[in-house]
Protein backbone atom coordinates (compact mmCIF):
# COMPACT_ATOMS: atom_id res chain seq x y z
CA UNK A 1 0.00 0.00 0.00
CA UNK A 2 1.52 3.35 -0.87
CA UNK A 3 1.60 6.56 0.97
CA UNK A 4 -1.00 8.17 -1.39
CA UNK A 5 -3.81 4.88 -0.52
CA UNK A 6 -2.96 5.20 3.17
CA UNK A 7 -3.66 8.75 3.11
CA UNK A 8 -7.14 8.44 0.88
CA UNK A 9 -8.06 5.19 3.11
CA UNK A 10 -7.75 7.41 6.34
CA UNK A 11 -9.39 10.31 4.33
CA UNK A 12 -12.45 7.39 3.79
CA UNK A 13 -12.67 6.04 7.25
CA UNK A 14 -12.73 9.75 8.92
CA UNK A 15 -15.79 10.63 6.64
CA UNK A 16 -17.54 7.45 8.08
CA UNK A 17 -16.91 8.54 11.09
CA UNK A 18 -17.78 11.95 10.90
CA UNK A 19 -21.41 10.68 9.05
CA UNK A 20 -21.99 7.97 11.55
CA UNK A 21 -21.42 10.45 14.42
CA UNK A 22 -23.31 12.86 13.05
CA UNK A 23 -20.58 15.79 13.63
CA UNK A 24 -22.19 17.92 10.30
CA UNK A 25 -24.55 16.95 7.47
CA UNK A 26 -23.65 14.62 5.13
CA UNK A 27 -23.57 16.31 2.08
CA UNK A 28 -20.95 19.06 4.01
CA UNK A 29 -18.81 16.13 5.56
CA UNK A 30 -18.15 14.61 1.48
CA UNK A 31 -17.59 18.11 -0.09
CA UNK A 32 -15.31 18.68 2.87
CA UNK A 33 -13.37 15.35 2.10
CA UNK A 34 -13.30 16.31 -1.61
CA UNK A 35 -11.74 19.73 -1.06
CA UNK A 36 -9.11 18.35 0.61
CA UNK A 37 -8.10 15.37 -1.74
CA UNK A 38 -8.43 18.41 -4.24
CA UNK A 39 -6.11 20.28 -2.09
CA UNK A 40 -3.32 17.33 -1.47
CA UNK A 41 -2.97 17.04 -5.38
CA UNK A 42 -4.51 13.57 -5.25
CA UNK A 43 -7.26 14.89 -7.58
CA UNK A 44 -6.98 17.61 -10.15
CA UNK A 45 -10.19 20.64 -10.29
CA UNK A 46 -10.84 18.57 -13.59
CA UNK A 47 -11.49 15.45 -11.45
CA UNK A 48 -13.25 16.61 -8.45
CA UNK A 49 -16.01 18.38 -10.27
CA UNK A 50 -16.60 15.45 -13.14
CA UNK A 51 -19.79 14.36 -10.15
CA UNK A 52 -21.32 17.60 -11.03
CA UNK A 53 -21.45 17.08 -15.04
CA UNK A 54 -22.38 13.16 -14.25
CA UNK A 55 -25.26 12.01 -16.73
CA UNK A 56 -26.76 10.32 -13.73
CA UNK A 57 -26.53 12.91 -11.11
CA UNK A 58 -28.10 15.44 -13.63
CA UNK A 59 -31.04 12.84 -14.87
CA UNK A 60 -31.60 12.33 -10.50
CA UNK A 61 -32.09 16.68 -10.26
CA UNK A 62 -34.50 16.49 -13.46
CA UNK A 63 -36.27 13.80 -11.65
CA UNK A 64 -37.05 15.79 -8.62
CA UNK A 65 -38.42 18.24 -10.82
CA UNK A 66 -40.72 16.09 -12.40
CA UNK A 67 -41.55 13.99 -8.99
CA UNK A 68 -42.22 17.68 -7.56
CA UNK A 69 -44.98 18.66 -10.60
CA UNK A 70 -46.59 15.20 -9.97
CA UNK A 71 -47.08 15.71 -6.30
CA UNK A 72 -48.17 19.02 -6.88
CA UNK A 73 -50.93 18.32 -8.79
CA UNK A 74 -52.24 16.12 -5.63
CA UNK A 75 -53.82 13.45 -7.90
CA UNK A 76 -52.10 10.43 -6.18
CA UNK A 77 -52.97 11.27 -2.97
CA UNK A 78 -56.59 11.87 -3.84
CA UNK A 79 -56.87 8.10 -6.00
CA UNK A 80 -54.54 6.81 -2.72
CA UNK A 81 -57.51 8.49 -0.72
CA UNK A 82 -60.34 6.78 -2.26
CA UNK A 83 -58.74 3.53 -3.11
CA UNK A 84 -58.42 3.13 1.10
CA UNK A 85 -62.07 3.87 1.79
CA UNK A 86 -63.27 0.59 1.02
CA UNK A 87 -60.11 -1.19 2.99
CA UNK A 88 -61.72 -3.35 6.34
CA UNK A 89 -59.35 -6.03 7.72
CA UNK A 90 -55.42 -4.41 8.80
CA UNK A 91 -54.16 -7.38 6.05
CA UNK A 92 -56.19 -6.66 3.51
CA UNK A 93 -55.75 -2.97 3.58
CA UNK A 94 -51.85 -3.24 3.37
CA UNK A 95 -52.03 -5.36 0.76
CA UNK A 96 -54.94 -2.65 -0.77
CA UNK A 97 -52.15 0.45 0.12
CA UNK A 98 -48.94 -1.11 -0.23
CA UNK A 99 -48.71 -3.09 -3.49
CA UNK A 100 -50.19 0.50 -6.06
CA UNK A 101 -47.36 1.93 -3.25
CA UNK A 102 -44.62 -0.08 -4.74
CA UNK A 103 -45.61 0.51 -8.38
CA UNK A 104 -45.73 4.06 -8.16
CA UNK A 105 -42.31 4.49 -6.42
CA UNK A 106 -40.66 1.96 -9.87
CA UNK A 107 -41.49 5.38 -11.98
CA UNK A 108 -41.49 8.12 -9.02
CA UNK A 109 -39.36 9.50 -6.35
CA UNK A 110 -39.87 7.69 -3.07
CA UNK A 111 -39.24 10.50 -0.58
CA UNK A 112 -42.18 12.69 -1.94
CA UNK A 113 -44.44 9.44 -2.69
CA UNK A 114 -43.53 8.56 1.50
CA UNK A 115 -43.81 12.41 2.34
CA UNK A 116 -47.27 12.39 0.60
CA UNK A 117 -49.07 9.31 2.04
CA UNK A 118 -47.71 9.65 5.60
CA UNK A 119 -50.54 11.38 6.39
CA UNK A 120 -52.77 9.78 4.62
CA UNK A 121 -52.07 6.64 6.18
CA UNK A 122 -51.99 8.19 9.18
CA UNK A 123 -55.58 9.91 9.42
CA UNK A 124 -57.10 6.69 7.69
CA UNK A 125 -54.82 4.41 11.23
CA UNK A 126 -56.16 7.15 13.85
CA UNK A 127 -60.06 7.39 12.40
CA UNK A 128 -60.34 3.55 12.78
CA UNK A 129 -58.31 3.00 15.83
CA UNK A 130 -55.11 1.23 14.68
CA UNK A 131 -51.87 2.29 15.45
CA UNK A 132 -50.01 4.00 12.79
CA UNK A 133 -46.50 2.71 13.89
CA UNK A 134 -47.78 -0.87 12.03
CA UNK A 135 -47.97 0.57 8.83
CA UNK A 136 -45.51 3.64 8.18
CA UNK A 137 -42.21 1.42 8.31
CA UNK A 138 -43.96 -1.02 6.13
CA UNK A 139 -44.84 2.57 3.96
CA UNK A 140 -40.94 3.34 3.78
CA UNK A 141 -39.95 -0.39 2.72
CA UNK A 142 -42.75 -0.59 -0.05
CA UNK A 143 -41.56 2.46 -1.44
CA UNK A 144 -38.22 1.23 -1.04
CA UNK A 145 -38.56 -1.86 -2.83
CA UNK A 146 -40.26 -0.96 -5.63
CA UNK A 147 -37.41 1.41 -6.26
CA UNK A 148 -35.19 -1.03 -7.49
CA UNK A 149 -37.58 -2.28 -10.43
CA UNK A 150 -36.54 0.56 -12.63
CA UNK A 151 -33.72 2.92 -13.94
CA UNK A 152 -35.28 6.13 -12.43
CA UNK A 153 -37.20 4.33 -9.39
CA UNK A 154 -34.08 5.53 -6.74
CA UNK A 155 -31.34 8.09 -7.40
CA UNK A 156 -29.11 5.15 -6.74
CA UNK A 157 -29.65 3.50 -9.50
CA UNK A 158 -29.24 6.67 -12.00
CA UNK A 159 -25.98 6.92 -9.85
CA UNK A 160 -24.82 3.69 -11.23
CA UNK A 161 -25.89 3.98 -14.38
CA UNK A 162 -23.53 7.30 -14.67
CA UNK A 163 -20.88 5.57 -13.20
CA UNK A 164 -21.25 2.99 -15.84
CA UNK A 165 -20.89 5.40 -18.67
CA UNK A 166 -18.03 7.34 -17.12
CA UNK A 167 -16.48 3.81 -17.54
CA UNK A 168 -17.20 3.31 -21.20
CA UNK A 169 -19.83 0.55 -20.03
CA UNK A 170 -23.24 0.63 -21.56
CA UNK A 171 -25.39 1.93 -18.79
CA UNK A 172 -28.85 0.33 -17.38
CA UNK A 173 -31.78 0.12 -19.42
CA UNK A 174 -35.19 1.32 -17.86
CA UNK A 175 -35.89 -2.17 -17.18
CA UNK A 176 -32.31 -3.45 -16.99
CA UNK A 177 -33.17 -4.24 -13.15
CA UNK A 178 -36.19 -5.38 -12.98
CA UNK A 179 -35.09 -9.12 -13.25
CA UNK A 180 -34.32 -8.56 -9.82
CA UNK A 181 -36.08 -5.51 -8.62
CA UNK A 182 -39.68 -7.51 -9.43
CA UNK A 183 -39.23 -10.51 -7.53
CA UNK A 184 -37.06 -9.07 -4.75
CA UNK A 185 -40.24 -6.59 -4.40
CA UNK A 186 -43.05 -9.42 -4.59
CA UNK A 187 -41.11 -11.52 -1.55
CA UNK A 188 -40.36 -8.51 0.24
CA UNK A 189 -44.18 -7.44 0.40
CA UNK A 190 -44.99 -10.77 1.35
CA UNK A 191 -42.42 -10.44 4.17
CA UNK A 192 -43.89 -7.46 5.42
CA UNK A 193 -47.93 -8.57 5.42
CA UNK A 194 -47.31 -11.47 6.93
CA UNK A 195 -44.11 -11.60 9.20
CA UNK A 196 -43.46 -8.14 9.03
CA UNK A 197 -45.94 -5.83 10.73
CA UNK A 198 -45.95 -8.40 13.62
CA UNK A 199 -42.83 -7.40 14.59
CA UNK A 200 -43.76 -3.48 14.81
CA UNK A 201 -44.68 -1.75 18.30
CA UNK A 202 -48.21 -0.87 18.81
CA UNK A 203 -47.49 3.21 19.30
CA UNK A 204 -50.48 5.38 18.88
CA UNK A 205 -50.34 8.47 16.35
CA UNK A 206 -49.21 11.64 17.58
CA UNK A 207 -52.34 13.29 17.72
CA UNK A 208 -54.08 10.77 19.01
CA UNK A 209 -51.54 10.93 22.21
CA UNK A 210 -52.29 14.63 22.72
CA UNK A 211 -55.70 14.28 22.71
CA UNK A 212 -55.27 11.96 25.22
CA UNK A 213 -53.04 13.93 27.43
CA UNK A 214 -53.90 17.60 26.34
CA UNK A 215 -53.25 19.23 30.15
CA UNK A 216 -49.57 17.78 29.37
CA UNK A 217 -49.11 20.05 26.51
CA UNK A 218 -51.56 23.05 26.99
CA UNK A 219 -52.46 25.02 29.80
CA UNK A 220 -54.25 28.18 29.86
CA UNK A 221 -53.89 31.41 32.17
CA UNK A 222 -56.36 34.59 32.27
CA UNK A 223 -54.54 38.33 32.51
CA UNK A 224 -56.49 39.52 36.12
CA UNK A 225 -56.95 43.74 36.85
CA UNK A 226 -54.23 42.45 39.45
CA UNK A 227 -51.41 41.82 36.42
CA UNK A 228 -50.05 45.00 37.11
CA UNK A 229 -48.68 45.34 33.36
CA UNK A 230 -51.39 46.17 31.40
CA UNK A 231 -50.23 47.56 28.11
CA UNK A 232 -46.83 46.12 27.90
CA UNK A 233 -45.98 43.95 25.27
CA UNK A 234 -44.97 40.57 26.18
CA UNK A 235 -41.04 40.60 26.33
CA UNK A 236 -41.73 43.54 28.93
CA UNK A 237 -44.55 41.58 31.05
CA UNK A 238 -41.60 38.57 31.16
CA UNK A 239 -43.43 36.18 29.93
CA UNK A 240 -40.70 35.80 26.67
CA UNK A 241 -38.67 33.47 27.97
CA UNK A 242 -39.95 31.32 30.41
CA UNK A 243 -38.66 28.16 32.28
CA UNK A 244 -39.52 25.42 30.40
CA UNK A 245 -42.83 27.42 28.99
CA UNK A 246 -43.60 29.25 25.68
CA UNK A 247 -46.34 31.42 25.01
CA UNK A 248 -48.23 30.11 21.69
CA UNK A 249 -51.46 31.68 21.68
CA UNK A 250 -53.22 34.56 23.12
CA UNK A 251 -57.12 34.72 22.66
CA UNK A 252 -59.21 38.26 23.08
CA UNK A 253 -62.25 37.79 22.76
CA UNK A 254 -63.36 36.56 19.95
CA UNK A 255 -59.97 37.25 18.82
CA UNK A 256 -57.01 34.96 18.53
CA UNK A 257 -53.27 35.90 18.38
CA UNK A 258 -51.27 33.46 16.91
CA UNK A 259 -47.92 32.95 16.47
CA UNK A 260 -47.49 35.69 19.29
CA UNK A 261 -44.65 38.14 18.92
CA UNK A 262 -42.05 39.80 21.80
CA UNK A 263 -43.87 43.25 20.35
CA UNK A 264 -47.05 41.68 21.21
CA UNK A 265 -49.49 43.41 23.70
CA UNK A 266 -50.86 42.01 26.92
CA UNK A 267 -54.56 43.05 28.18
CA UNK A 268 -57.03 42.40 31.12
CA UNK A 269 -58.54 39.57 30.36
CA UNK A 270 -56.68 38.03 27.78
CA UNK A 271 -56.32 34.24 27.96
CA UNK A 272 -52.96 33.10 27.41
CA UNK A 273 -52.06 29.29 25.81
CA UNK A 274 -48.88 27.82 26.88
CA UNK A 275 -46.96 24.80 26.26
CA UNK A 276 -44.19 23.04 27.05
CA UNK A 277 -43.39 21.74 30.34
CA UNK A 278 -46.23 22.08 32.42
CA UNK A 279 -44.96 20.23 34.91
CA UNK A 280 -43.20 23.80 36.02
CA UNK A 281 -46.91 25.94 36.09
CA UNK A 282 -46.34 26.84 39.41
CA UNK A 283 -43.70 29.60 37.89
CA UNK A 284 -46.50 31.04 36.39
CA UNK A 285 -49.08 31.40 39.27
CA UNK A 286 -45.99 33.52 41.12
CA UNK A 287 -46.70 36.07 38.67
CA UNK A 288 -49.53 38.63 40.22
CA UNK A 289 -52.76 38.40 38.05
CA UNK A 290 -52.14 35.96 36.21
CA UNK A 291 -54.78 32.96 36.80
CA UNK A 292 -54.74 29.32 36.46
CA UNK A 293 -58.03 28.22 34.21
CA UNK A 294 -58.41 24.93 35.72
CA UNK A 295 -61.34 24.25 34.01
CA UNK A 296 -60.30 25.18 30.88
CA UNK A 297 -62.06 23.29 27.80
CA UNK A 298 -59.17 24.49 24.93
CA UNK A 299 -57.68 21.61 23.38
CA UNK A 300 -56.47 20.52 19.64
CA UNK A 301 -59.56 20.96 18.60
CA UNK A 302 -60.45 24.56 19.70
CA UNK A 303 -56.99 25.37 17.90
CA UNK A 304 -58.83 24.95 14.91
CA UNK A 305 -60.55 27.93 14.06
CA UNK A 306 -59.60 28.45 10.07
CA UNK A 307 -56.42 30.75 10.37
CA UNK A 308 -54.66 28.62 12.70
CA UNK A 309 -53.04 25.44 11.75
CA UNK A 310 -51.39 22.52 14.07
CA UNK A 311 -48.75 21.14 12.02
CA UNK A 312 -46.28 18.02 12.01
CA UNK A 313 -42.81 17.90 10.38
CA UNK A 314 -39.68 15.53 10.90
CA UNK A 315 -36.94 17.27 10.76
CA UNK A 316 -34.70 16.17 7.77
CA UNK A 317 -30.97 14.68 7.41
CA UNK A 318 -30.08 17.51 5.50
CA UNK A 319 -31.69 20.08 7.73
CA UNK A 320 -29.96 23.46 8.48
CA UNK A 321 -31.22 23.18 11.86
CA UNK A 322 -29.02 20.54 12.78
CA UNK A 323 -27.12 20.90 16.07
CA UNK A 324 -28.60 23.97 16.53
CA UNK A 325 -31.03 24.87 19.52
CA UNK A 326 -34.56 25.67 18.52
CA UNK A 327 -33.87 29.12 20.43
CA UNK A 328 -30.26 29.33 18.28
CA UNK A 329 -31.95 28.98 14.82
CA UNK A 330 -34.46 31.57 15.76
CA UNK A 331 -37.40 29.04 14.36
CA UNK A 332 -40.21 31.13 15.07
CA UNK A 333 -39.26 34.51 13.22
CA UNK A 334 -37.91 32.42 10.59
CA UNK A 335 -40.57 30.32 10.14
CA UNK A 336 -43.62 32.10 11.23
CA UNK A 337 -44.37 29.07 13.40
CA UNK A 338 -43.97 28.21 17.30
CA UNK A 339 -42.61 24.59 18.27
CA UNK A 340 -45.15 23.60 20.72
CA UNK A 341 -43.88 19.77 21.25
CA UNK A 342 -40.51 18.12 20.25
CA UNK A 343 -40.79 14.08 19.57
CA UNK A 344 -37.67 11.63 20.15
CA UNK A 345 -38.27 8.14 20.05
CA UNK A 346 -41.52 8.22 21.01
CA UNK A 347 -41.10 10.37 23.80
CA UNK A 348 -41.52 14.53 24.54
CA UNK A 349 -38.70 15.69 25.59
CA UNK A 350 -37.88 16.49 29.18
CA UNK A 351 -36.53 19.71 28.49
CA UNK A 352 -37.21 23.74 28.05
CA UNK A 353 -38.65 24.03 24.15
CA UNK A 354 -35.93 26.38 23.09
CA UNK A 355 -32.78 24.69 24.55
CA UNK A 356 -33.81 21.30 22.19
CA UNK A 357 -30.97 20.60 20.27
CA UNK A 358 -32.43 19.29 17.09
CA UNK A 359 -31.32 15.65 15.74
CA UNK A 360 -32.98 14.15 12.34
CA UNK A 361 -36.00 12.53 12.37
CA UNK A 362 -37.37 14.78 15.80
CA UNK A 363 -41.13 15.19 15.34
CA UNK A 364 -42.05 18.87 15.77
CA UNK A 365 -45.49 19.79 16.19
CA UNK A 366 -45.65 23.35 15.13
CA UNK A 367 -48.06 26.13 15.75
CA UNK A 368 -48.59 28.00 12.21
CA UNK A 369 -50.38 29.82 9.45
CA UNK A 370 -53.00 28.73 6.86
CA UNK A 371 -49.96 29.05 4.66
CA UNK A 372 -47.30 27.41 6.27
CA UNK A 373 -47.77 23.84 4.50
CA UNK A 374 -48.13 25.58 1.22
CA UNK A 375 -44.88 27.54 1.49
CA UNK A 376 -42.64 24.70 3.62
CA UNK A 377 -44.19 21.64 1.86
CA UNK A 378 -40.86 21.35 -0.05
CA UNK A 379 -38.50 22.74 2.22
CA UNK A 380 -35.35 20.87 2.70
CA UNK A 381 -35.19 21.52 6.17
CA UNK A 382 -38.05 19.23 7.31
CA UNK A 383 -40.76 17.01 5.77
CA UNK A 384 -43.98 18.33 6.77
CA UNK A 385 -46.16 14.85 7.23
CA UNK A 386 -49.49 16.30 8.59
CA UNK A 387 -51.54 19.07 9.07
CA UNK A 388 -54.28 18.41 11.98
CA UNK A 389 -56.47 21.16 9.96
CA UNK A 390 -56.33 21.20 6.28
CA UNK A 391 -56.41 18.47 3.66
CA UNK A 392 -53.45 18.45 1.34
CA UNK A 393 -53.31 22.21 -0.99
CA UNK A 394 -54.10 21.38 -4.19
CA UNK A 395 -52.55 23.99 -6.67
CA UNK A 396 -52.91 23.00 -9.82
CA UNK A 397 -56.16 22.10 -12.03
CA UNK A 398 -57.20 18.18 -12.32
CA UNK A 399 -56.32 18.60 -15.55
CA UNK A 400 -53.08 20.00 -15.38
CA UNK A 401 -52.75 16.82 -13.21
CA UNK A 402 -53.69 14.53 -15.14
CA UNK A 403 -51.44 16.16 -18.27
CA UNK A 404 -48.55 16.09 -15.93
CA UNK A 405 -49.05 12.14 -15.20
CA UNK A 406 -49.80 11.82 -19.17
CA UNK A 407 -46.62 13.73 -20.11
CA UNK A 408 -44.49 11.35 -17.87
CA UNK A 409 -46.03 8.29 -18.71
CA UNK A 410 -45.31 9.23 -22.50
CA UNK A 411 -41.33 10.40 -21.71
CA UNK A 412 -41.28 6.46 -19.64
CA UNK A 413 -42.58 5.31 -23.10
CA UNK A 414 -40.17 6.99 -25.26
CA UNK A 415 -36.85 5.29 -22.91
CA UNK A 416 -38.47 2.22 -22.55
CA UNK A 417 -38.33 2.03 -26.61
CA UNK A 418 -35.19 3.30 -26.64
CA UNK A 419 -36.03 6.52 -28.74
CA UNK A 420 -34.32 8.88 -26.04
CA UNK A 421 -32.10 8.08 -22.79
CA UNK A 422 -33.20 8.96 -19.65
CA UNK A 423 -31.91 12.03 -19.46
CA UNK A 424 -32.96 13.85 -22.94
CA UNK A 425 -36.55 12.24 -21.31
CA UNK A 426 -36.69 13.65 -18.52
CA UNK A 427 -35.32 17.18 -20.01
CA UNK A 428 -38.21 17.15 -22.61
CA UNK A 429 -40.31 16.52 -19.69
CA UNK A 430 -39.34 19.57 -17.46
CA UNK A 431 -38.98 21.73 -20.78
CA UNK A 432 -42.63 20.91 -21.68
CA UNK A 433 -43.90 21.59 -17.75
CA UNK A 434 -42.34 25.08 -18.01
CA UNK A 435 -43.51 25.67 -21.74
CA UNK A 436 -46.93 25.10 -20.31
CA UNK A 437 -46.55 26.99 -17.45
CA UNK A 438 -47.63 23.75 -15.19
CA UNK A 439 -44.75 25.19 -13.32
CA UNK A 440 -42.44 28.06 -13.04
CA UNK A 441 -38.77 28.52 -13.11
CA UNK A 442 -38.93 29.47 -9.49
CA UNK A 443 -41.07 26.36 -8.25
CA UNK A 444 -38.54 24.08 -10.21
CA UNK A 445 -35.68 25.94 -8.33
CA UNK A 446 -37.40 24.61 -5.24
CA UNK A 447 -38.19 20.67 -6.11
CA UNK A 448 -34.53 20.35 -6.67
CA UNK A 449 -32.68 19.24 -3.53
CA UNK A 450 -29.73 21.12 -3.90
CA UNK A 451 -28.12 19.27 -0.73
CA UNK A 452 -28.86 15.85 -1.98
CA UNK A 453 -27.12 16.56 -5.19
CA UNK A 454 -24.00 18.00 -3.56
CA UNK A 455 -23.41 14.76 -1.71
CA UNK A 456 -23.97 12.87 -4.58
CA UNK A 457 -21.59 14.60 -7.11
CA UNK A 458 -19.14 15.02 -4.81
CA UNK A 459 -18.85 11.23 -4.19
CA UNK A 460 -17.64 10.72 -7.60
CA UNK A 461 -14.83 12.27 -6.88
CA UNK A 462 -14.31 9.90 -4.13
CA UNK A 463 -15.10 7.17 -6.21
CA UNK A 464 -11.98 8.60 -8.85
CA UNK A 465 -9.46 9.42 -5.89
CA UNK A 466 -10.11 5.34 -5.00
CA UNK A 467 -9.51 4.27 -8.62
CA UNK A 468 -6.51 6.53 -9.23
CA UNK A 469 -4.67 6.13 -6.25
CA UNK A 470 -5.32 2.00 -7.24
CA UNK A 471 -7.10 2.02 -3.96
CA UNK A 472 -10.18 0.77 -5.45
CA UNK A 473 -7.68 -2.56 -6.69
CA UNK A 474 -6.22 -3.12 -3.14
CA UNK A 475 -9.16 -3.87 -1.46
CA UNK A 476 -10.53 -5.82 -4.91
CA UNK A 477 -7.51 -7.97 -4.19
CA UNK A 478 -7.84 -8.22 -0.78
CA UNK A 479 -11.40 -9.64 -0.85
CA UNK A 480 -10.60 -11.83 -4.02
CA UNK A 481 -7.54 -13.28 -1.59
CA UNK A 482 -10.38 -14.21 1.09
CA UNK A 483 -13.45 -14.93 -1.12
CA UNK A 484 -11.62 -17.11 -4.15
CA UNK A 485 -10.74 -20.31 -2.41
CA UNK A 486 -14.66 -19.70 -1.50
CA UNK A 487 -16.36 -19.55 -5.00
CA UNK A 488 -17.63 -16.71 -6.97
CA UNK A 489 -21.23 -17.02 -5.64
CA UNK A 490 -19.35 -16.17 -1.95
CA UNK A 491 -17.69 -13.25 -3.65
CA UNK A 492 -21.08 -11.85 -4.18
CA UNK A 493 -22.71 -12.31 -1.07
CA UNK A 494 -19.63 -10.20 0.39
CA UNK A 495 -19.97 -7.45 -2.15
CA UNK A 496 -23.28 -7.20 -1.62
CA UNK A 497 -22.94 -7.46 2.67
CA UNK A 498 -19.95 -4.24 1.84
CA UNK A 499 -22.09 -2.49 0.02
CA UNK A 500 -25.10 -3.17 2.42
CA UNK A 501 -23.21 -2.30 5.18
CA UNK A 502 -22.20 1.18 3.92
CA UNK A 503 -25.40 2.29 2.99
CA UNK A 504 -26.49 1.41 6.81
CA UNK A 505 -24.06 3.78 8.12
CA UNK A 506 -23.87 6.90 5.28
CA UNK A 507 -25.90 7.06 2.63
CA UNK A 508 -27.25 5.05 -0.58
CA UNK A 509 -25.32 6.66 -3.16
CA UNK A 510 -22.15 7.07 -1.03
CA UNK A 511 -22.26 3.18 -0.69
CA UNK A 512 -22.64 2.61 -4.37
CA UNK A 513 -19.96 4.92 -5.23
CA UNK A 514 -17.63 3.68 -2.93
CA UNK A 515 -18.61 0.17 -3.47
CA UNK A 516 -18.50 0.59 -7.54
CA UNK A 517 -15.04 1.01 -8.44
CA UNK A 518 -14.34 -2.03 -5.96
CA UNK A 519 -16.95 -4.34 -7.75
CA UNK A 520 -15.29 -3.41 -11.36
CA UNK A 521 -11.89 -4.02 -10.47
CA UNK A 522 -13.47 -7.51 -9.36
CA UNK A 523 -14.82 -8.06 -12.56
CA UNK A 524 -12.02 -7.15 -14.25
CA UNK A 525 -10.05 -9.66 -12.02
CA UNK A 526 -12.36 -12.53 -12.10
CA UNK A 527 -13.38 -11.66 -15.75
CA UNK A 528 -17.20 -12.14 -15.00
CA UNK A 529 -19.31 -9.41 -16.71
CA UNK A 530 -19.27 -6.23 -14.72
CA UNK A 531 -22.99 -5.53 -15.27
CA UNK A 532 -23.70 -8.50 -12.99
CA UNK A 533 -21.95 -6.45 -11.16
CA UNK A 534 -23.18 -2.94 -11.12
CA UNK A 535 -27.17 -4.58 -10.25
CA UNK A 536 -25.65 -6.49 -7.11
CA UNK A 537 -24.25 -2.88 -6.42
CA UNK A 538 -27.43 -0.65 -6.96
CA UNK A 539 -30.27 -3.23 -5.34
CA UNK A 540 -27.47 -3.57 -2.21
CA UNK A 541 -27.09 0.10 -2.20
CA UNK A 542 -30.64 0.54 -2.00
CA UNK A 543 -31.95 -2.16 0.45
CA UNK A 544 -31.63 0.30 3.42
CA UNK A 545 -34.21 -1.51 6.22
CA UNK A 546 -31.93 -1.38 8.99
CA UNK A 547 -31.24 1.43 10.64
CA UNK A 548 -33.27 5.09 10.40
CA UNK A 549 -30.46 6.87 8.61
CA UNK A 550 -29.80 4.77 5.48
CA UNK A 551 -32.26 6.09 3.45
CA UNK A 552 -34.64 9.27 3.79
CA UNK A 553 -37.96 7.31 3.47
CA UNK A 554 -36.92 5.91 6.98
CA UNK A 555 -35.89 8.68 8.35
CA UNK A 556 -39.28 10.43 7.03
CA UNK A 557 -41.81 8.13 9.22
CA UNK A 558 -39.16 7.79 12.50
CA UNK A 559 -40.81 10.55 13.92
CA UNK A 560 -44.69 9.90 12.94
CA UNK A 561 -44.46 6.19 13.87
CA UNK A 562 -42.73 7.16 17.19
CA UNK A 563 -40.12 4.56 16.13
CA UNK A 564 -37.05 3.86 18.32
CA UNK A 565 -33.69 2.69 16.58
CA UNK A 566 -34.26 -0.63 17.33
CA UNK A 567 -37.94 -1.01 15.92
CA UNK A 568 -36.04 -0.52 12.29
CA UNK A 569 -33.35 -3.44 13.30
CA UNK A 570 -36.29 -6.26 14.78
CA UNK A 571 -38.61 -5.39 11.31
CA UNK A 572 -35.76 -4.62 9.23
CA UNK A 573 -33.05 -7.51 9.33
CA UNK A 574 -35.05 -10.19 8.43
CA UNK A 575 -36.35 -8.10 5.73
CA UNK A 576 -32.40 -7.31 4.43
CA UNK A 577 -31.37 -10.96 4.63
CA UNK A 578 -34.51 -12.03 2.46
CA UNK A 579 -33.54 -9.79 -0.10
CA UNK A 580 -29.62 -10.03 0.08
CA UNK A 581 -30.48 -13.72 -0.39
CA UNK A 582 -32.77 -13.71 -3.72
CA UNK A 583 -31.25 -10.95 -5.42
CA UNK A 584 -27.80 -12.68 -5.14
CA UNK A 585 -29.10 -15.84 -6.29
CA UNK A 586 -31.01 -13.95 -9.40
CA UNK A 587 -28.17 -11.97 -10.32
CA UNK A 588 -26.15 -14.97 -10.38
CA UNK A 589 -28.21 -17.11 -12.25
CA UNK A 590 -28.95 -14.33 -14.62
CA UNK A 591 -25.29 -12.92 -15.47
CA UNK A 592 -22.66 -15.38 -14.18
Amino acid sequence: MTLEMMFVLIILLTMFAAMVFEVARPDMVIFSVLVILMLSGILTAEEALSGFSNEGMLTIALLFIVAGVIQKSGLIHQMMEKWLQNSRSRRGSMMRFFVPTSAFSAFLNNTPIVVTLTPIIKKWCEDRGIAPSKFLIPLSYATILGGMITLMGTSTNLVIHGLLLDFGLEGFSLFTLAAVGIPVTLVGLIYLFSIGYKLLPDNKGFSQRLKEKPKEYIAEMKVTEAFGKPGKRVEQAGLRDLEGLYLIEIIRGKERISPVRSTTVIQIGDRLIFTGLISTIADLQKIKGLELETGTNIDLDDLRDGTINLVEAVVSDQSSLLSKSIKQSQFRSRYDAGVIAVHRNNERIKSKIGDIVLKPGDSLLLLTGTDFVEKYQRSNDFFVVSSLDTSAVLKLSTKKGWFSIIMLLGMIGTVTLGWLSMFKAMAVAVLVFLAARIITPQEAKKYVHFNVLLLIASSFGIGAAMRKTGLAEWIADVLLDVGKPLGLLIILFMIYFLTNLFTEMVSNSTAAVIMFPIGMEMAHTLHVDPMGIAVLIAIAASASFVTPIGYQTNLIVYGPGGYTFTDYVKAGLPLSLIVMVTSVLIIYQQWF
